[in-house]
C-alpha cells in the first residue's frame, strides 16, 4: 500500500521544528528563571515570594483578574451572541474592534482610560459626583482588564456559536421552554468548554498585565499596587533573585490556573457529549 503524501512535512521535520520552537520561547525563558533563583538560597526565596508587600500585591492581582474575567464572561458572551446571531449595519466593524486591545499598546490604553476615569474625566466625571471613584482604584484595575482581556472570551465562544444552529433553540420554542430554559439547558451546555477556555486566558492575562494597569491604579503600596509592578521594583532596585522568585511564583500560578481549567474543560465536555 503506497504511503499517503502530506501536505506539510513528516512526523520528524514538524516534531524537530515545534519542539526548537518551545524550547526557545517557553523551556528557555524558564530555566533562566531558575538560573536566576539558584543564586539564593530557599529561605531568601521563600521570604522574596513572601514579603507583605508582595502579598498585598499578589491579592489585588488575583482578586481584580479574577472579577474582570467573570464580568469578561458575561459581556463577551452577549457580544459574541449578537454578532453571531444578528444582522445589523456596523456589525463587521464591531467584530474588528474587538481584536483593539490586541493590536493596540497596553500602555495607550491605560493612559485613555484613566483620562477618562479620572474625577475629571468624561466618565469618572459625572461618577465622582455620586461618591464613586475609577481610577486610582481597584475599581480602575478591573476596569482596564476587562478591556485587555475582552477579545479572549468572545473569540472563545464565537465559534462555538457559529456552528450552534438556531433550530434547535426553534424547537425548543415549539415544546413550550422559554428564554431563560433554552439558555441553560439548550446553549449554555454547549458554550461551557470554550467559556472555561475564555475564563482561563482573561484569568491568566490578568495576572500578568503590567502596561494598561500602572496607569489607573495608582500603584498604591498595600492597596493598588499589583504583582508585575513588584516584579519591576525590584528590578529597578537591582534585586534580581527577588524579581524573579516573584516571578515565578506568578508564573507557577498561572500554570496551575490553566492546568486545573483545562482538566475542568474536559470532564464538562466529556459530560456533554455524554
Amino acid at each position: 500500500m503506497s504511503q499517503t503524501k502530506r501536505i506539510i512535512p513528516g512526523f520528524g521535520l514538524t516534531m524537530g521544528i515545534t519542539m526548537s520552537y518551545v524550547g526557545f520561547f517557553v523551556f528557555l525563558p524558564m530555566i533562566s528563571m531558575a538560573v536566576q533563583t539558584a543564586n539564593l538560597s530557599l529561605g531568601e526565596i521563600v521570604r522574596a515570594a513572601t514579603d507583605a508587600r508582595v502579598l498585598s500585591s499578589y491579592k489585588v492581582s488575583f482578586i481584580c483578574s479574577f472579577a474582570a474575567a467573570a464580568i469578561t464572561c458575561v459581556f463577551g458572551t452577549m457580544l459574541a451572541w449578537v454578532i453571531v446571531r444578528y444582522r445589523f449595519a456596523g456589525r463587521g466593524l464591531i467584530d474588528g474592534l474587538i481584536e483593539l486591545p490586541f493590536a493596540l499598546p497596553t500602555a495607550v490604553a491605560g493612559i485613555a482610560l484613566t483620562f477618562l476615569t479620572t474625577n475629571k474625566g468624561w466618565i469618572g466625571g459625572p461618577l465622582a459626583k455620586i461618591g464613586v471613584s475609577v481610577a486610582y482604584t481597584r475599581v480602575g484595575i478591573v476596569v482596564a482588564l476587562v478591556f485587555i482581556t475582552l477579545p479572549f472570551v468572545v473569540r472563545s465562544i464565537q465559534p462555538i456559536l457559529e456552528e450552534l444552529s438556531p433550530d434547535y433553540e426553534e424547537a425548543g420554542r415549539t415544546l413550550g421552554a422559554g428564554s431563560f430554559t433554552i439558555f441553560w439547558k439548550i446553549i449554555f451546555p454547549e458554550i461551557k468548554p470554550a467559556l472555561l477556555t475564555g475564563f482561563a486566558l482573561a484569568f491568566a492575562r490578568g495576572l500578568g498585565e503590567y502596561g494598561s494597569v500602572i496607569f489607573i491604579a495608582g500603584n498604591k503600596p498595600f492597596q493598588t499596587e499589583i504583582a508585575p509592578l513588584m516584579i519591576v521594583t525590584r528590578l529597578e532596585e537591582f534585586l534580581y533573585g527577588q524579581a524573579t522568585a516573584v516571578a515565578l511564583f506568578m508564573l507557577l500560578a498561572s500554570f496551575v490556573i490553566m492546568f486545573a481549567v483545562n482538566r475542568i474543560q474536559i470532564k464538562v465536555a466529556s459530560l456533554v457529549g455524554d
